[in-house]
């Protein structure tokens, strides 16, 4: 393989800032910090909002806009039968 043309492919600790959950995986994404693992081991870091940890749709947390009062319901009731 030619050198120099390849991303630094690496493990990186990502973590959830909105609940503190830590992963490792590989990634080619450029940190400018480093974190802990919980084995100790020193790795570059990468800051997330969301992750399946926090993300409402796999905590499953997530409201569905049909269910949401009636308002869907009556919104289709008023609008949907407009003459086509």
């Amino acid at each position: 393989m030619r050198e120099g043309i390849h991303p630094d492919y690496r493990d990186v600790l990502f973590v959830d800032v909105s609940n503190g959950f830590k992963f490792v995986t590989r990634s080619c994404v450029n940190t400018k910090e480093t974190g802990t693992t919980d084995d100790g081991r020193e790795l570059p870091l990468f800051k997330l909002d969301t992750s399946s940890e926090s993300h409402p749709f796999y905590t499953g947390t997530q409201k569905s806009v049909d269910n949401m009062g009636g308002r869907v319901e009556k919104f289709r009731n008023r609008y949907g039968k407009v003459a086509r």
